[in-house]
């Protein structure tokens, strides 16, 4: 297993293409500022990242889907080069209705009224809250290795403990587990990020390059220990108090060789959270959209074109 930057990257194949064509845009939400990518015209997808990534895991994505819609590529907050606001006692500045809230603005801002989603990891949460919250802005939704975060955490046992030591470990009491963090920060991304089947070969060098630098930030650090933190405490909060489940389309993908295979029954805990669920697993890990994208690319563009096809 590799732990070293140097290595790590020299190791990384170099992709063709990275965002190519795309824009870099700072765009402003309440309290801060949001990175993100965007291209393409058409249809808008909004493409949410996971941890401990930022925006740069839809490279192979976006560039398909860039063909044929508006792509919309931000760093969630907390991470990349977006705001990292102060946190409260609640975590409520990391709540998902925060994050999602932001997302909210994001588009309002480029002018988007309705719009498809697709999402990985924490990105997938986010989403989940702004399709509650928003319904009737988000046409479908398409969720990569995640079941929702209130059903994972009543259902898990010790064994997905072990596998997702990080659920319960980043939401110790700050500065603990940023302290540990600091000081070790390419080694922590490179083990726990290399820790699959997979190992590093999901991450071209481009994509790596910006996950390093970007977790070498401490305010990055905190912001997902905060991410998790709230998940474990406001979040689930939020989702007792929804009344109503999701009733856009939802398409729910998960790794083989992941924890939600071993460990869950993804689309039985998706269908107590939304009316209209399919999904099935691809032959990946978690990072699906970089190790498996000829699997992903294709999924979402059906699920998104039947879900148009269905909203005219």
């Amino acid at each position: 297993m590799i732990h070293t930057a140097q290595s790590a990257l020299s190791n990384a194949p170099i992709a063709d293409s990275f965002f190519d064509g795309f824009r870099e845009q700072m765009i402003n939400v309440p309290g801060g500022q949001l990175f993100c990518r965007v291209g393409g015209r058409g249809m808008p997808v909004l493409l949410l990242h996971g941890y401990p990534q930022t925006s740069a895991m839809w490279h192979y994505v976006a560039a398909d889907l860039v063909r044929d819609y508006t792509v919309i590529c931000p760093d969630l907050r907390g991470y990349g080069r977006s705001l990292k606001p102060a946190t409260d006692v609640q975590h409520a500045p990391y709540s998902k209705r925060a994050m999602a809230g932001d997302m909210i603005a994001l588009m309002n801002t480029l002018g988007h009224d309705q719009f498809l989603v697709g999402a990985h990891d924490r990105g997938a949460r986010v989403a989940h809250r702004l399709a509650a919250d928003h319904p009737e802005r988000v046409l479908a939704l398409a969720t990569l290795d995640i079941a929702p975060t209130r059903e994972m955490y009543r259902d898990a046992d010790s064994a997905f403990a072990q596998t997702y030591w990080h659920w319960y470990w980043l939401t110790q009491p700050h500065p603990f587990p940023e302290t540990l963090i600091t000081g070790s920060n390419d080694f922590y991304w490179l083990a726990k990020c290399g820790s699959g089947k997979a190992g590093l070969r999901p991450f071209v060098r481009q994509a790596l390059t910006e996950y390093l630098e970007c977790f070498n930030d401490s305010a990055v650090v905190h912001g997902a220990c905060e991410d998790y933190r709230a998940a474990a405490t406001i979040d689930i909060a939020h989702d007792d108090a929804d009344t109503s489940k999701l009733t856009m389309p939802l398409l729910a993908l998960w790794g083989q060789h992941g924890a939600i295979q071993t460990h869950f029954d993804c689309l039985a805990l998706w269908r107590e959270r939304a009316e209209n669920v399919q999904g099935w697993s691809l032959q990946g890990g978690h990072y699906l959209a970089e190790e498996v994208p000829d699997q992903v690319i294709p999924a979402f563009r059906d699920f998104f074109a039947n879900a148009l096809a269905k909203n005219v």
